[in-house]
């Protein structure tokens, strides 16, 4: 079975356990703990995938990191993948939960690009754009900086992609100079 189905799994489960206890905002927070170790810290996420280390050392280590700021659940279900010798998918885990998480909620994720520093008032507009797109009334803006856009953005929804950069317009008057005919370069 592949990573992807028993990573949605093992989030659906914990997703409904959290529901179950009432306990669903401190879990999701948890696992964005966790995700934010992981992405931080290499030797973190190197440690859950080494073969080497035994899965009740990697158990300790979870535990000794999390104990202290995450709820009950999360600890009882970090010491059950431990014990299933899982913890190289817990990331993948984390990150599903996360997504189901949203879809729970009505959240839509969108990832927006810029060459610059995006104020609120232009993250209003871009919510905006994005609940008209999607049909969902909560927006989650994720924002990234690209120099090589020049000016612009681009917005992407789901599968939607939305380019208002100058690179991509370069790139499309480039283009039909060059069915045209014409050899100079832009």
């Amino acid at each position: 079975m592949s990573v992807t189905r028993v990573a949605s799994r093992y989030a659906k489960s914990l997703l409904e356990l959290a529901l179950e206890k009432g306990i669903l905002e401190d879990v999701h927070q948890d696992m964005q703990q966790f995700l934010d170790v992981v992405k931080s810290n290499r030797d973190f996420a190197l440690l859950l995938k080494n073969p080497i280390i035994k899965s009740e050392t990697k158990g300790k280590v979870l535990n000794s990191i999390f104990s202290k700021a995450s709820s009950d659940l999360t600890l009882s279900f970090f010491d059950i993948i431990s014990r299933k010798s899982r913890e190289d998918i817990l990331p993948a885990i984390a990150k599903e939960f996360h997504d189901q998480y949203n879809l729970y909620k009505g959240i839509q994720i969108a990832e927006l690009t810029t060459s610059f520093e995006v104020d609120p008032e232009m993250k209003g507009k871009f919510a905006d754009i994005v609940k008209e797109i999607s049909g969902k009334s909560k927006v989650e803006l994720i924002e990234k900086k690209d120099k090589n856009i020049i000016g612009g953005f681009v917005l992407k929804v789901n599968d939607r992609l939305l380019d208002e950069s100058l690179s991509s317009k370069l790139r499309t008057l480039r283009l039909e100079f060059s069915q045209n005919g014409f050899e100079k370069q832009i």
